[in-house]
């Protein structure tokens, strides 16, 4: 009777076994993405993330999905500098809005404006990086973006509703376009203020195409002696141009409007209609 029973169960569990199988074989065939289970830490409240909820998303999916899979979902892209170390690159993550925003969300731990981090020398030039992400802009609207209707911005710390660093990606809105074409000409190297649709903010020209030799939260660092120990106070925003001499940015900060305000996901200004 016993070994009856036991070839019953035998019997089952190579049934299971079966079925398991011809049924990761028909995911295979079928091409079926496969998507990690979230990874979690025991700090982690996945149930209501709150302020937390980016770099939950980037560390615990699409780090995941990266490594080992190669997929970075949910998530746009993935770098990784070290394959080895998960917080050594960055995320590009489509906004929760939608339409054409998107944020460059570091893998590391990184407090916002406000993170001394930001200043450090050795750390990756995530505003390069964020320009080199608007593509992903292009590939929304259908048709190449002109430089000057695309910026970046980083909000103040208190204006801010997400705890881990950001950058958002976006088109600039069409009034802050033509505010930015009409001072243009008059921002040179070196601070000065603008007036950008009704609010003054602090301007200094960029002349180059790309930002890679540029660092600018260093140079708002350098706005005032004080400036480098209030960091959570100021916005930063970088605005693609095309000076008469060139391609270039306009870099804007300051202590009023959060320059989130001064982009427009609909990215109406490059005609992708609202």
């Amino acid at each position: 009777m016993g070994i009856k029973r036991n070839l019953v169960n035998t019997k089952a569990c190579v049934s299971v076994l079966v079925f398991a199988a011809l049924a990761a074989l028909s995911l295979v065939a079928s091409g079926a993405p496969h998507i990690s289970t979230p990874k979690t830490s025991k700090s982690d409240d996945t149930s209501n993330p709150g302020r937390d909820a980016l770099r939950q998303i980037v560390q615990n999916q699409c780090v995941v999905n990266w490594t080992q899979h190669q997929n970075p979902a949910p998530c746009e892209r993935v770098f990784l500098a070290d394959e080895k170390t998960e917080s050594s690159g960055y995320a590009i993550l489509a906004d929760r809005k939608g339409a054409a925003h998107y944020l460059l969300i570091p893998t590391q731990t990184m407090h916002g404006v406000d993170s001394d981090e930001l200043l450090d020398p050795d750390l990756p030039n995530y505003f390069a990086e964020a320009w080199r992400a608007r593509d992903l802009i292009t590939k929304f609207v259908g048709h190449p973006v002109l430089r000057s209707a695309i910026g970046l911005a980083v909000n103040n710390a208190h204006s801010r509703t997400q705890d881990q660093f950001h950058i958002h990606i976006d088109c600039l809105r069409q009034d802050v376009v033509d505010s930015l074409r009409t001072a243009a000409e008059h921002v040179g190297a070196a601070w000065g203020p603008i007036n950008v649709v009704g609010s003054t903010y602090q301007a200094m020209r960029i002349e180059a195409v790309s930002l890679d030799g540029s660092s600018p939260f260093e140079l708002v660092a350098q706005l005032g002696p004080d400036v480098r120990h209030h960091m959570g106070d100021y916005t930063v925003v970088v605005a693609g141009m095309q000076f008469k001499s060139g391609a270039g940015f306009m870099l804007l900060t300051g202590t009023g409007p959060t320059g989130e305000l001064l982009l427009d996901s609909s990215c109406a200004v490059a005609g992708a209609g609202g």
